[in-house]
């Protein structure tokens, strides 16, 4: 229960409404002397209620007479609330009798229908098109200074919910009875149910037959956000309820809806969806060679070599530790990465050295960037020692910043950038200085109710303006990334890479997530996949978690298994702790054999999955999907979180448990085909679950009828696996047809499909004619990058075909000619799973011409 169950809630005494809009103000209906220990009730309250899109509402309530912190215009875009003039007072007020007057706002073109109750005040959001209450509050509303509670009603046996991060959790649907904390913190990922390095105050609610709506509270402030199934209840302890709510009604649109307010996500480079390796610990430049060199014998694709803080001199940002990580031995280490098409990232804390001669501290000083306190830099302590964080409310503080990593770069020329402990992360624990260090409401921060000081910046430090640290703190990790995304696009002209542990609504607009510093356990392994697809819902689809775990003990078949999942995350990386035992992919020879395998069918993907990377920047849609992302009308998708999409149709159901000889995977309706050996898997009318065998070296991915995946060869890095020729995969639908796209462009441009790129974006389609013909045809939708005129697709492979035999000929048309007879052409069947498999090679299709392609074949 809340508690404010027993409040008196507000009033709405006046109402108006035009057009899209509907205004209200509310009057304190009776103090709350059971929280009276929060603080007095605010006694004039105002709402706005506005239908920004058509799919999607905000209802914003605050303070009529003060004015309270929201999170600034200038980092979350959005429109101004729309206030509507108020002249008359509401027909039913405190002191009438008759039951209280409502006011329904809706517009024809939405399916969102906003109800305000009057007396007690409360309000609703409903599905118009169903009649379906989507958010029903309680009446009683509590708005405090530093507390605000408000309740809505759901239905706990239709309504499954997701999101609400950061936190790791046992199950990516979310279990009644959870509280879950927003307040980022510097805790270990290994920790399940404990607030962790990002604050997302959204979720998505699916309920059947399939219909998905979203739920935004954008405050950045502290808050517990309690769910028990039948009721959701926010505990906030500062800033405005400022709610979003989005329509759907798919779980793509929501996503597409939630974005296209926050900011879409930032497009990555290329090379960033190769595999990238990490320690916390390599010892000098010799160490980061030798793993190079391990690499290359292996004949394990390496992308991008990483460093941790041991680079550093004293642990200094934009310095090199002069005996281990010299200029003379690690600026030629980088050239020959970049002259082996290979990258190199390096980390970055935001904590500054107080050291008087250190030259990035000087010249912050000089710019007096720096976070303060009682009127004085505020002084914490990290790995560096004492240090002063920079304001990144500050204007300047992104200048500084830009300055100091464009100075660095003239040393060492990085590819991308990580940025770690930025929650803030702070060794210290500072002593309250006034009542913004000890607010009256603590949240379930760590799990026991810690001060909001603990271990971070103290909450009565100031930011740049007189924002408090108390309002903002939630903000650090989203304008510490923004910061870093400028500064190395002005400095590269390039698409920036950047790795933030900390993060906010609208993060991914800039930056690139990892889970974490989690464990080498099977239970991690497990509860990556739920963060993953989390940060799939928050607008961050490029994320991943550290393959064979960063703490802990890792074993040969615990690091085994976690390649063959890690090799499809999104962000793909490999890292681990100082003083833990290495996990190098090639150091055991059973591991090395499941990450070429499992590698090797990502570098096949590249293609696929950066064209899925076009449709996130695009439309919001994550890379990683849960099942119901592609199935919601089957209810049984939705607590599968042991397997998961990438994009529409390729299915990802590793082994999850030590010692496990089967999977049990779950495959919706349809045909599925394997895509190491084009057999079909499975075939079922309405969802299966099916127990698999587990190879040892092997996570099955497998392929939805009805798609086409666009592949290149596999390669040491992805500059030579794009080199390549193009083959298409076909898994047709049992009616015959088939559709995909393919989305090209150099991989670094500053923009990806916008009207300043080159870029070429080709659909694909394939149907079955009534005499078995198969006809694929391609349409160029936009073709201006210049080397898709010469890259050509030299394979096609037809999985699904209805005649188990092979046929007596094949004939083969490209753009209506006969090619059977060019010897350069060969075809072959495949028979397997009681379905064939035509595979037609020695083809030239240019990617950027649009083409016809028809397989005729004779039984």
């Amino acid at each position: 229960m809340s508690r404010g169950d027993d409040c008196c809630g507000y009033n709405v005494v006046s109402v108006a409404g035009s057009g899209s809009a509907l205004s209200a103000r509310l009057e304190l209906a009776g103090e709350t002397p059971a929280l009276a220990e929060l603080g007095p009730d605010v006694q004039r309250l105002s709402l706005t209620a506005s239908l920004e899109t058509d799919t999607r509402l905000r209802v914003r309530i605050t303070d009529t007479d003060h004015p309270r912190w929201e999170v600034p215009q200038d980092i979350i875009p959005r429109p101004a609330p729309e206030d509507v003039y108020l002249d008359a007072p509401c027909s039913g007020n405190a002191a009438s009798s008759s039951p209280p007057r409502t006011r329904v706002l809706s517009t024809a073109g939405s399916d969102l229908v906003f109800t305000i109750h009057a007396s007690p005040f409360r309000f609703t959001v409903s599905r118009r098109s169903t009649g379906d209450v989507l958010f029903d509050t309680s009446p009683n509303l509590v708005f405090k200074d530093r507390y605000l509670e408000l309740t809505s009603a759901l239905p706990a046996d239709r309504a499954s919910l997701y999101g609400l991060g950061e936190q790791t959790k046992r199950t990516f649907r979310l279990r009644h009875n959870d509280t879950f904390t927003l307040w980022t913190a510097d805790i270990v990922a290994s920790n399940v149910d404990l607030n962790l390095y990002g604050s997302h105050p959204f979720y998505m609610d699916v309920r059947p037959p399939g219909t998905a709506h979203g739920v935004l509270l954008l405050n950045s402030n502290g808050m517990d956000v309690l769910y028990a199934g039948s009721y959701v209840t926010y505990k906030v302890i500062g800033g405005v309820l400022d709610f979003y709510f989005f329509a759907g009604p798919s779980p793509l649109a929501v996503v597409d809806q939630y974005t296209q307010l926050v900011g879409r996500p930032a497009p990555m480079p290329y090379w960033s969806f190769g595999f990238h390796q990490c320690r916390y610990g390599y010892e000098n430049v010799a160490d980061l060679k030798g793993v190079v060199a391990g690499y290359a014998k292996a004949k394990i694709p390496l992308e991008v070599m990483w460093t941790d803080i041991d680079y550093m001199n004293k642990f200094q940002d934009f310095t090199l530790n002069p005996a281990n990580f010299s200029f003379a031995e690690l600026r030629p280490f980088v050239d020959r990465l970049h002259q082996n098409g290979q990258k190199y990232v390096l980390i970055l804390d935001p904590g500054i050295s107080t050291d008087p001669t250190y030259g990035t501290l000087i010249r912050g000083m000089q710019q007096d960037i720096f976070l303060k306190r009682n009127g004085t830099n505020y002084l914490g302590k990290v790995f560096p020692g004492e240090v002063y964080f920079p304001d990144f409310m500050n204007p300047r503080a992104a200048e500084f910043w830009a300055n100091e990593i464009s100075l660095f770069r003239r040393t060492i020329p990085v590819d991308g950038l990580w940025i770690d402990m930025n929650e803030i992360s702070n060794f210290i624990n500072p002593e309250p200085m006034n009542a913004l260090d000890d607010p009256p409401y603590r949240i379930n921060s760590n799990g026991f109710h810690r001060p909001i000081n603990n271990l971070t910046t103290p909450a009565s430090a100031v930011h740049y303006g007189g924002v408090s640290e108390y309002d903002a703190h939630n903000l650090f990790g989203l304008l510490e990334s923004r910061a870093t995304n400028h500064a190395l696009l002005r400095d590269t002209g390039r698409r920036p890479f950047v790795l933030s542990r900390s993060t906010f609504v609208g993060s991914g607009r800039y930056t690139a997530h990892w889970t974490g510093d989690n464990a080498a356990k099977w239970d991690d392994l497990r509860y990556s996949i739920n963060t993953m697809l989390s940060f799939g819902l928050f607008g961050v689809p490029m994320i991943g978690a550290d393959i064979c775990g960063f703490g802990g003990v890792t074993t040969e078949e615990l690091c085994g298994r976690w390649i063959q999942l890690g090799a499809f995350y999104p962000f793909a990386r490999d890292h681990s702790a100082i003083d833990t035992i290495r996990r190098e992919p090639y150091l055991w020879a059973s591991v090395a054999a499941s990450a070429r395998k499992s590698l090797g069918l990502r570098y096949r993907l590249l293609p696929y999955i950066y064209t899925l990377m076009h449709e996130a920047h695009t439309t919001g849609a994550p890379i990683a999907r849960p099942l119901f992302f592609s199935y919601p009308e089957d209810v049984a998708t939705y607590g599968v979180d042991r397997q998961f999409l990438l994009g529409r149709g390729v299915l990802v159901s590793p082994v999850l448990e030590q010692g496990a000889t089967t999977v049990d995977a779950y495959f919706p309706a349809g045909r599925w085909f394997c895509l190491y050996d084009h057999s079909l898997a499975v075939d079922t009318r309405s969802g299966e679950r099916v127990t698999l065998p587990a190879p040892a070296d092997t996570a099955y991915v497998h392929v939805a009828a009805g798609s086409i995946l666009p592949l290149q060869q596999s390669a040491m890095t992805t500059a030579q696996a794009r080199r390549t020729p193009f083959h298409l995969l076909v898994a047709l639908a049992e009616d015959g047809t088939a559709a995909g796209d393919l989305f090209l462009d150099d991989g670094e441009s500053p923009e990806m499909g916008g009207t300043r790129s080159e870029f070429s974006l080709v659909k694909f389609s394939c149907a079955t004619w009534s005499d078995g013909m198969v006809r694929l045809r391609s349409q160029v939708v936009h073709n201006s990058y210049a080397p898709s005129r010469t890259l050509v697709i030299s394979k096609v492979v037809l999985m699904g075909l209805q005649s188990p035999e092979p046929p007596r000929n094949f004939a083969v048309y490209v753009n209506g000619a006969e090619v059977q007879a060019n010897r350069a052409v060969s075809t072959s069947y495949r028979s397997r799973g009681g379905l064939g498999a035509a595979h037609v090679g020695g083809l030239s299709l240019v990617v950027g011409e649009e083409f016809e392609l028809k397989v005729a074949m004779s039984y």
